[in-house]
């Protein structure tokens, strides 16, 4: 339950990088940073079923 909803609360806080075209060899270290967090969060939320 605590990582679906800091699944919704990074959705609504951090900047979706797939819907700007981000390339990934361009993107800086807080960028890759964002999108492993943003992918650690939500593989573990759905995990939890």
């Amino acid at each position: 339950m605590f990582y679906k909803i800091l699944a919704k609360i990074n959705k609504v806080l951090l900047p979706s990088y797939t819907k700007k075209g981000l390339d990934l060899s361009q993107a800086s270290k807080l960028q890759l940073a964002i999108i492993g967090w943003r992918y650690f969060v939500t593989k573990k939320a759905l995990d939890q079923y």
